[in-house]
């Protein structure tokens, strides 16, 4: 059955699940939230802005003169940190738990709201010490521990700009983001544990600062998580736990301007140079506390929040370290893998701490549901109430075992839909609202203003596929790409005049219904990460081996997309390379350095040609129709239309021998 049919065959899902009566009537949002937005969107937003502590209350909701550079409560003034942490101390919420921290070797660690305040105030000296101003740029670089939340907060409390890179990209990909940024500080530890044993992220550090390569930083700050040997800079290295014991407790919060920089947080672009999307404060606070209170049902004191993201990606900036812990709430971070030491380790954790609300990845529940519903039947997960699903579409089958096998056929699915770009969730059912649909992300939330339009930019109704866009500006909305407006302009802006451009192909159904369908470019989405295909390309042409490469998408069970590569190697290295298995080894090897693990090509192929246009464009098309072994398209605008003969010819030689 060919892709297309497929989304058809979605596009009639007859499945409904509406909220139980007693679900609804105790739900947070009620059914008038959607009128409400409806009858007056800036003034929504501005209640939800209230919601906050405003050291300066704003009086402008929106500045959008200047388009596509939006202002939110540019004339208002809060503190990020404040309003996480302080203000529910003050409230008397000091005693709450604000962090239930699970190592992956079974240590554990509880942060109320008071022990976390004075952990980030001392985190904040530390800061201020070693001469970090408002402005200024930090790199993170660190397992998934309390200490990188603690750090994010801290950082966000003196007014600098973070930037966080996934623990599993490599020492070049970690320099040229330290590059970028004009980072002045970096933040790390020794390592952390992943998969039974101590993952070192220290010497990544030492090898992207070696040779003066990062000359803008000043110092290296260390948390020791694994008590391994790691080598030592003196003068620049200092240990974090040093220095916050000599730090003082105290530390007063100033507010700093609704549109002062928060954080940049990079991701895959299709010219294979990473894009340092950047965030402002009081928006993103804004829809981030909002969305995370309604989406997911949050019952401030009542309620156990997990969501199982890292902080290196952007759901965990949105959905652990700040939207939470803005609203108040208990939640668990855990540390490891979910195969660790086996595949009952979350449920595990949800039984241990009774979470009530889980949010994770399809390609997680996909995993699951490989080895099959034993995997839960010793755990007690009668305590989840709300399930979260985010990082790419889910496909029916893994949303029912979601439901039936974790939810007990009771708590309602939010299948969330949203980017590094939008900041926070744009696209959900309401879970007290929205009777779900298996696989749709159902309706655009409240105050935010979605179409799908075609090539020419105008609207198509239901049962016409088209390009998902933005229509009106949200308050979480990046701010635009480091150091770049102008690709900013050309990257989001450009395609439909007003409108923002998301990427991603859509659809509603008869009932209005969103279906995504998947990225419309040549960026990837593997496991919730999104991966450039140019970046990949660039790595494997970085092999002496290599002479030209071609990266493309190809569904997967498990990750939704899987990286898969054809390559052609070099004449001059013949009699050097071995089988094109060996080969394929060696190469996966080499983009699980130069990028990192997640990268890895799923397969590799090792061809004579690529297919080419004439004017020598790569048609990934046709390799996208071989790497998900389907029959080929229209191969006329080759330049020499044999090659995916030979392409194929070679391929089923290779897989018969």
């Amino acid at each position: 059955m060919s892709a297309e049919h497929e989304i058809e065959n979605l596009l009639h899902e007859e499945r409904r699940f509406a909220p139980s009566k007693e679900f609804a009537a105790n739900a947070i949002a009620q059914p008038e939230i959607y009128q409400r937005a409806k009858a007056d969107r800036l003034e929504f937003w501005a209640e939800q802005a209230r919601n906050l502590h405003w050291h300066k209350p704003f009086t402008q909701t929106l500045d959008w003169s200047n388009a596509p550079f939006a202002k939110w409560f540019h004339d208002g003034e809060l503190n990020v940190s404040y309003n996480c942490l302080d203000r529910h101390v003050e409230a008397g919420w000091g005693k709450r738990v604000a962090l239930f921290f699970e190592g992956e070797r079974g240590d554990t660690k509880v942060y109320t709201y008071l022990d976390l305040l004075i952990e980030v105030k001392k985190a904040a000296n530390v800061l201020i010490k070693l001469g970090i101003q408002p402005g200024d740029r930090v790199a993170l670089y660190m397992p998934m521990i309390p200490e990188a939340i603690i750090a994010m907060q801290a950082v966000a409390r003196v007014g600098a700009v973070h930037s966080v890179v996934f623990g599993g990209f490599s020492a070049d990909s970690l320099a040229s983001r330290i590059q970028d940024a004009g980072a002045k500080l970096v933040i790390t530890a020794d390592g952390g544990y992943r998969k039974g044993k101590a993952s070192l992220l220290k010497p990544a550090v030492d090898e992207a600062l070696a040779d003066n390569k990062c000359p803008t930083v000043e110092n290296v700050l260390v948390v020791n998580r694994t008590n391994s040997e790691v080598a030592w800079e003196e003068g620049r290295d200092l240990w974090w736990e040093e220095q916050l014991n000599l730090a003082d407790r105290e530390h007063v919060a100033q507010g700093f301007n609704a549109e002062h920089p928060l954080f940049i947080l990079y991701t895959s672009g299709t010219t294979g140079k990473p894009k340092g999307i950047l965030h402002s404060s009081g928006g993103y606070l804004t829809q981030t506390a909002y969305t995370h209170k309604n989406v997911f049902d949050l019952h401030e004191g009542q309620d156990v929040y997990w969501c199982t993201a890292d902080v290196g990606w952007i759901t965990g900036h949105s959905y652990v370290v700040y939207g939470p812990l803005a609203n108040g709430a208990t939640q668990v971070i855990y540390e490891g893998t979910p195969d660790s030491p086996d595949w009952g380790r979350w449920w595990d954790i949800v039984q241990k701490y009774h979470v009530n609300i889980l949010y994770t990845a399809p390609t997680a529940i996909r995993s699951f549901m490989k080895i099959g519903q034993s995997v839960t039947t010793h755990y007690d997960l009668s305590s989840i109430r709300v399930l979260g699903s985010v990082g790419e579409p889910i496909n029916p089958e893994a949303w029912m075992w979601y439901r039936e096998v974790i939810g007990g056929n009771k708590a309602p699915i939010v299948d969330t839909w949203w980017q590094t770009e939008t900041g926070a969730i744009m696209v959900s059912p309401l879970p007290g609202i929205t009777a779900t649909k298996p696989g749709s992300a159902h309706v655009a939330l409240p105050g935010i203003e979605i179409g799908i339009v075609n090539d020419e930019g105008v609207e198509v109704g239901p049962g016409h596929g088209g390009y998902l866009t933005i229509k009106e500006p949200w308050p979480s909305m990046l701010r635009g790409i480091w150091g770049d407006p102008e690709r900013y302009k050309e990257t989001y802006w450009s395609r439909f005049e007003g409108k923002y451009f998301a990427g991603d192909g859509a659809k509603f159904d008869a009932d209005g219904d969103l279906w995504l369908l998947g990225r419309v470019d040549d960026v990837m989405n593997v496991s919730g990460h999104r991966l450039s295909t140019a970046e990949i390309e660039s790595a494997l042409v970085s092999h002496p081996f290599v002479a030209e490469a071609a990266v493309v998408g190809a569904k997967d069970e498990t990750t939704g997309q899987a990286v898969v590569a054809f390559v052609i190697l070099r004449s001059s290295h013949q009699d050097q390379i071995g089988s094109d298995q060996d080969t394929s080894k060696m190469l996966r090897d080499h983009v699980a350095k130069e990028i990192g693990p997640i990268a890895k090509p799923r397969t590799i192929f090792v061809v004579s040609e690529l297919p080419k246009t004439r004017s020598g464009k790569i048609m990934r098309r046709l390799l996208r129709d071989v790497a998900e072994d389907r029959p080929i398209g229209d191969v006329t605008t080759l330049a020499d239309s044999s090659v995916m003969d030979t392409i194929t010819g070679r391929i089923n030689a290779g897989a018969n021998d």
